[in-house]
This record gives C-alpha cells, sequence and structure tokens, in this order.
C-alpha cells in the first residue's frame, strides 16, 4: 500500500473491521468471495462462457470466454469479467469495480481503478490453484499477489444465503 493507505488499512484493522461493507450485507467483491473458505462456490462451465455461483452472499459471475470488456462498463461489486484459456489454465481479467468493497481482510480496500488477473488452473479432480495478481495505481505501490487452493468437496450444494435485512451495523 502507498503510506497514506497502509495507515487507513492499519486504521480498520485496529477497529476489528467493523466497518466491514459485508456487515451491510454488501457483496464481498474480488478476491475476497473466492477466500471465504466456509462457504461453497460452484463452478459451471459452457461453451460461450463460465458462470461461478457463490453461497456467499448470493452473488454470481459471467465470464465470457474470448470477449472484450463493454465499452460502457457502470462500476459494480464484483467488476466485469472476461476469460481466455491458457493450456489447462482459465485466466480472467477483470475491471470496472466499484471502491465500496475489500480485497482480503480487515480493511484492505481499493480505488475504483482496481485490475485484476486470475489464474485458475485445475491440479487434480479435487484441486484447483488460485493465483491472483491485483493492480491498482491509486492505492497500491504495486501489484499484490496472493495464490489459495480451491477443494472438491463432494455431495456440497450451495445453500440459501440470507444477510440480515437492514443491518446497520456488526451488533
Amino acid at each position: 500500500y502507498q503510506p497514506w493507505a497502509a495507515k487507513r488499512v492499519v486504521e480498520a484493522f485496529n477497529r476489528r473491521g467493523i466497518d466491514d461493507p459485508t456487515t451491510l450485507c454488501l457483496p464481498p467483491g474480488l478476491p475476497r468471495a473466492n477466500n471465504v473458505s466456509l462457504f461453497p462456490i460452484q463452478i459451471v462451465q459452457t461453451p460461450q462462457q463460465i458462470v461461478i455461483l457463490y453461497e456467499y452472499m448470493s452473488v454470481f459471475r459471467l465470464i465470457p470466454l474470448n470477449a472484450k470488456h463493454p465499452d460502457d462498463l457502470l462500476p459494480s461489486y464484483m467488476g466485469n469479467s472476461v476469460g481466455h484459456w491458457e493450456g489447462d489454465t482459465l485466466v480472467v481479467d477483470v475491471i470496472g469495480f466499484n471502491d465500496k468493497t475489500w480485497l482480503a481482510g480487515a480493511g484492505t480496500f481499493h480505488s475504483d481503478a482496481l485490475h485484476i488477473t486470475e489464474r485458475y488452473t485445475r491440479v487434480d479432480k479435487d484441486q484447483i490453484n488460485y493465483d491472483v495478481s491485483m493492480e491498482d495505481p491509486n492505492v497500491l505501490t504495486k501489484p499484490w499477489t496472493m495464490h489459495s487452493t480451491l477443494m472438491l468437496r463432494e455431495g456440497t450444494r450451495l445453500q440459501e444465503y440470507v444477510c440480515a435485512e437492514n443491518n446497520l451495523g456488526p451488533d
């Protein structure tokens, strides 16, 4: 983080994340949605697109394959995704974010200039390696990369997720 931004992250951490946007039932954004391990994700592949369904906050992503981002993007929580295959790896380019989500833990904010590149590599039947690079020239000094693993849990089903209506605070 740039020095001014690092102070803001520490302040949010010291408040124990009470200003976490998800406590207000807002979507988690990326890459956070992929790293909430208590909640399952379902990935559906068609010849034209990949669909990712998240149980957490009941959000979804449509990832057109071999497409370009539209010129008339409106900023959104999950951004606008387009993907292509590089061998066995799905590469997803994501832009068009608003600035209302956190990247990972407490206070890891970003601006609407966020650009994310995700790489999903299926290692075997039960494992996908997830690598993500985040760039935000307004907040970060260099790309921030993270690596995690998505594991198949046979028989797991997505369940309905309901956030408390009109939740105005974490109480």
